[in-house]
């Protein structure tokens, strides 16, 4: 079905020029029937011409008579021979060539504050192309030193309501993909565990195995602590230049008590 060219503008005429009800304008203009009679009584459309559906080729005037004649009745457009306008594609949003220098700060706002979004999603919110994206996200933009992150939203590349989207849309993506990335990094370090080393088992002995014997110590350790403690304090503390000089006196001194304290038999 085609749309109806100049609705307000079809609607001034028709409250003008017809018998026709407000809802019967409104249903075929696409408003509301109180808008419509608003437009009746001068409160809205102030100012716009009429246009006359008939002379356009949108309307014929059996039409018109037919739906004068029973309100229940409602417009219907007249096929036309004229080619429609095509709808435009999906594409690049076209940004006015005084708000194109400001694209490059919006992205790197983007970037910062909300790392969810995609390069899809930021070309798609902004206009620009992924090698742009990239290159300001690796710092190799050609004016990266001077780049001052704003939002989208305050230089008028975007609306509120479209960035709020575009963020919610991220968002639930992200929350969906965070598990399966906690499972994927769970089955990588259990799959990395390395295997456990055997125990170390000792040969056993054979028919003509003979044991090392092992040396004794050089010096038991006496029964008594004190008496082996003064022992090693006086074996480390005594020169070994004082060692002869020791063992003569001991030699001299060396008697019996009767040699050093004689007595008158």
């Amino acid at each position: 079905m085609s749309l109806l060219l100049m609705p307000k503008a079809t609607a001034v005429w028709l409250v003008d020029n017809t018998m026709l009800s407000f809802l019967q304008i409104g249903d075929f203009c696409n408003l509301h029937e109180l808008e419509v009679q608003a437009i009746a009584d001068g409160e809205v459309a102030i100012g716009i011409v009429g246009l006359d559906p008939v002379a356009n080729g949108q309307l014929t005037k059996e039409e018109i008579e037919r739906c004068e004649a029973n309100p229940a009745e409602r417009l219907k457009i007249a096929k036309t021979d004229i080619p429609q306008p095509v709808a435009r594609q999906k594409g690049p949003r076209y940004t006015p060539v005084s708000k194109r220098a400001d694209k490059p700060d919006a992205i790197a706002w983007l970037l910062r504050n909300q790392p969810d979004l995609t390069d899809a999603q930021i070309g798609r919110l902004i206009g620009t192309t992924k090698p742009t994206i990239n290159a300001i996200r690796d710092r190799t933009h050609w004016n990266s030193s001077n780049l001052q992150p704003r939002s989208p939203v305050e230089v008028g590349l975007c609306s509120h309501q479209e960035l709020h989207d575009a963020v919610v849309i991220a968002a639930t993506k992200a929350a969906k993909r965070r598990p399966k990335d906690a499972e994927a990094t769970e089955e990588t370090a259990e799959t990395e565990v390395p295997e456990a080393v055997p125990a170390y088992e000792a040969p056993q002995p054979g028919p003509n195995f003979q044991s090392v014997p092992q040396p004794e110590p050089e010096n038991e350790v006496a029964a008594d602590p004190m008496a082996a403690a003064e022992a090693l304090f006086k074996k480390t503390d005594e020169p070994e230049d004082n060692k002869a000089d020791d063992g003569e006196e001991e030699k001299a001194g060396s008697g019996t008590l009767a040699d050093i304290w004689p007595t008158n038999n």
